[in-house]
């Protein structure tokens, strides 16, 4: 082999080649020759063993390989049959860019290989952290670097760093993950993962979510708890799960028949690929015909099982036998080359206001035999009729499709995902999409829209009319009397009704509030013994009603006189017409003389900040990403979605509850205030808590929405380290503050040192260090809408490197 080397490098090499077999351990003098001396150097677009190092069989080889337009990529490439169609099984920095044909590839002295650009530029390909002895490119397709003081010990290998493959005699450790590729010829990460994880289940997910039940598409089923588990490919293409204290639990076991093996000459190279479209496949490459046969596939063959094969608002579906995505009615492709990528609204969208408003804007259509595999943000047991249940999805703002099932109404949100289309399955439905009557137009497959029909009355009612106007027609003068009477008390039980009903500076709330009487608060909280929480205007008390059936928490305003008064108001004219499932949910009030108080849901699982900082169980990883992402999607209803924007002006895990199933929901919106629709900032006096305020409190500028952003960013901070921002009791001084920290480990490629005491993903934790420092930037204009932050911890959009935060680092 010819070696582009210094005269150093050459003089190791040679030295390599005269050393005696008992000093390399199990190392024949063959393989001594293969080895790579420190100094040696590789560059794209040149002859072979200029531009790649092969293994000894030249079955493998690590270098340049083509990528894009005129591009390069660095990786390990099974080769092909008289070097064509060679198969990618590892890639370097894999969403670097495409490098060109004037860049140098280096191997050092100090174990790592350097990538020189033409104007010196480096960046790190492979880094030992020691000083290396040489490298090898072996036929088991493991890129390795030796030991400077023990040259049989290795220091480095491509196999603990798998990209989309497993290769024979490689595992994928507990905690371990293998990534897709974007395409079938651009191998950056793609949509999709395969998790080896910590309770032993293997299983497959679409990227970018928080890996949650509802995600996953394929699973292996062998959760065993204390256990840790890897996968492993052996040398006769058995796939197993192996734990650390008895034998392999097996995923299946996949190997060449005799025959097989003997018109192959048993020249058979196993490997394990996730591909670009999510299915896990094991391949047999057989040498001799340069051959791959596909031995086993997880989910099956039928990729519409994947979830996130077809992206967001489309379906997956088959046409002459080929899967496609389609669009939902109302959506159309956000590529047309590429169906994979999802749909977008085809028409405009209007005003939302939550009421019989929706039925002169949208429409419901229908489509049947679908599999919808999302969890439905909401669901209703007990609806009477479809009617019902499309009439509630048509008038609620956050509802995009109904299924309507034995009674059961379930409500799901945007975006649409992980719906396939099908005749063949048992357990198909038919859903009802809202759409624009604006977009409404014959398609292919799609049923023909209906309006639907509002019902008035039920056929009770009806019963119940014509039994009444029937006694009316032979009723005689006194019965007329008595009718008079009785329409008397309905209106002034009705003016009753209407002094009760929520309506501040002549704003009618969209749902009618239950106004209390103290006495009645007085015995729900058995006259207010249990005490739930005190903030700046009153204490909060847990009460119950309907006989204990219900409990609620009582908020008692004390300061009634000055900003009591505007308390109560702003939180009853806001609150009362928020409905959202990540924001507590106002049920009535109280307004006696100089009594005023307020009545919420109650929430069983208490504070964020007790959950994060007391002394109870922490929140695992994906509890917290997913904590994350609900409190980003209330603040962000609030700002975006309000008839008036909200500012909560009090952004901080003591302000988010907890509910009993976990879920996460923002409240105290005591200090909100409320925006026109024609305003986007505005002056108002210092409010918040020290340490989640923005720095344009104290600048007597005029406060807007990116106020509650920076709040979010640095909760954002403590939800994912669990522990506050600023920690003086703890052992490094750069650790005080943890934004600053962050800021430091992000830089260093190091995130994971935040939480050293479990299992994270990194990719997910870096992603969110970055959201939380462009959240904390002290220019407002530098901080990223709520919508923006939610589409960023959802995936959707890319997350630039944030700029040094002035205020968050020190």
């Amino acid at each position: 082999m010819v070696m582009d080397a210094s005269y150093t490098a050459t003089f190791t090499f040679l030295l390599f080649m005269f050393l005696p077999l008992s000093n390399t351990g199990a190392q024949t003098q063959s393989q001594l020759l293969e080895r790579i001396a420190p100094g040696s150097s590789l560059s794209p677009g040149s002859s072979d063993y200029k531009s790649m190092w092969f293994s000894p069989s030249g079955q493998f080889a690590f270098g340049f390989y083509s990528q894009g337009n005129n591009g390069f990529a660095i990786g390990i490439w099974l080769v092909g049959k008289n070097k064509m169609n060679n198969t990618i099984v590892w890639t370097a920095n894999r969403d670097d860019p495409p490098v060109t044909s004037t860049v140098k590839l280096q191997f050092t002295m100090k174990g790592t290989i350097i990538l020189t650009d033409q104007q010196g530029q480096q960046k790190l390909i492979v880094n030992a952290n020691t000083r290396a002895s040489s490298a090898s490119m072996l036929d088991s397709g493991n890129f390795v670097l030796y030991d400077n003081h023990n040259i049989s010990s290795i220091i480095w290998q491509s196999f603990d760093h798998p990209t989309d493959t497993l290769l024979e005699s490689q595992s994928l450790p507990c905690g371990g993950q293998l990534s897709s590729s974007l395409s079938e010829t651009n191998h950056s990460t793609g949509r999709f993962q395969l998790n080896m994880q910590v309770d032993g289940n293997l299983v497959l997910y679409p990227a970018y979510t928080t890996k949650t039940g509802w995600d996953s598409y394929w699973t292996s089923d062998t959760v065993s708890a204390n256990v840790k588990h890897h996968l492993y490919l052996n040398s006769t293409g058995l796939l197993q799960i192996w734990n650390d204290s008895s034998d392999s639990s097996r995923i299946t076991t996949l190997r060449n028949t005799e025959e097989d093996q003997q018109n192959t000459g048993n020249q058979t190279i196993y490997r394990a690929t996730l591909d670009f479209d999510g299915v896990f496949r094991l391949y047999a490459y057989h040498v001799n015909n340069g051959s791959n046969i596909i031995m086993g596939s997880w989910p099956g063959k039928n990729p519409c099982y994947v979830k996130g094969f077809c992206g967001y608002n489309s379906f997956c579906t088959f046409d002459d036998d080929k899967p496609v995505c389609n669009c939902l009615p109302g959506y159309k492709l956000i590529d047309a080359n590429e169906d994979t990528l999802g749909c977008e609204r085809n028409y405009s969208t209007s005003e939302c206001r939550g009421d019989k408003y929706g039925v002169a804007f949208y429409n419901m259509v229908p489509m049947t035999n679908l599999v919808w595999n999302d969890h439905p943000y909401f669901k209703d047991d007990d609806m009477s009729s479809e009617e019902e249940c499309l009439f509630a999805c048509l008038i609620d703002c956050n509802c995009w499709a109904a299924i309507y099932e034995e009674g059961r109404c379930k409500k799901q949100g945007l975006p649409l995902r992980y719906v396939k289309r099908t005749h063949e399955a048992d357990d198909f439905t038919t859903a009802f999409l809202k759409v624009g009557n604006n977009s409404i137009q014959s398609s292919k497959g799609y049923e023909r829209p209906f309006a639907y029909p509002i019902k008035t009355t039920s056929n009770k009612a009806i019963v119940h009319i014509i039994v009444v106007t029937s006694l009316f027609s032979i009723m005689s003068c006194s019965t007329i009397v008595i009718s008079i009477h009785y329409m008397y008390k309905i209106r002034v039980l009705k003016y009753k009704r209407l002094t009760e009903t929520v309506n501040f500076g002549g704003q009618n709330a969209d749902l009618a509030l239950r106004r209390f009487t103290y006495n009645e608060l007085r015995r729900a909280t058995n006259n207010f013994k249990e005490e739930l929480g005190k903030g700046a205007f009153g204490k909060v008390y847990k009460g119950a009603l309907n006989k204990g059936k219900r409990l609620i928490a009582v908020k008692r305003l004390e300061k009634v006189v000055e900003d009591g008064e505007r308390e109560f108001q702003a939180e009853v004219r806001s609150i009362g017409k928020t409905h959202h499932r990540n924001l507590v949910r106002l049920l009535g009030f109280c307004h006696e003389g100089s009594k005023r108080l307020l009545v919420y849901e109650y929430m069983s699982n208490g504070s964020l900040e007790k959950l994060l900082f007391g002394d109870q169980r922490r929140p695992d990883w994906d509890e917290r990403v997913r904590m994350a992402l609900d409190i980003a999607r209330g603040i962000s209803y609030l700002h975006e979605e309000c008839e008036a924007p909200i500012i909560h002006c009090d952004i901080k895990p003591q302000n988010i509850l907890m509910d009993e199933f976990w879920t996460a929901k923002i409240s105290d919106f005591g200090l909100a205030k409320l925006l026109m629709p024609d305003q986007t900032r505005t002056f108002t006096v210092v409010r918040g808590t020290r340490g989640y305020m923005a720095p344009e409190w104290n600048m007597n500028v005029p406060i807007s929405l990116k106020a509650d952003v920076y709040s979010y960013g640095i909760m954002l901070f403590e939800i994912l380290c669990c522990r506050r921002n600023l920690d003086v009791n703890v052992l490094e001084p750069e650790e005080i503050l943890l934004s600053g920290w962050a800021y430091k480990c992000l830089v260093a490629g190091q995130v994971n040192n935040l939480v050293p005491w479990e299992v994270i993903d990194n990719n997910v934790m870096e992603n969110m260090v970055k959201v939380a420092l462009w959240c904390i930037q002290d220019d407002p204009f530098l901080r990223p809408t709520m919508k923006g932050v939610v589409l960023m911890l959802e995936g959707v959009t890319d997350i630039a490197i944030p700029p040094c935060p002035d205020s968050g680092y020190a």
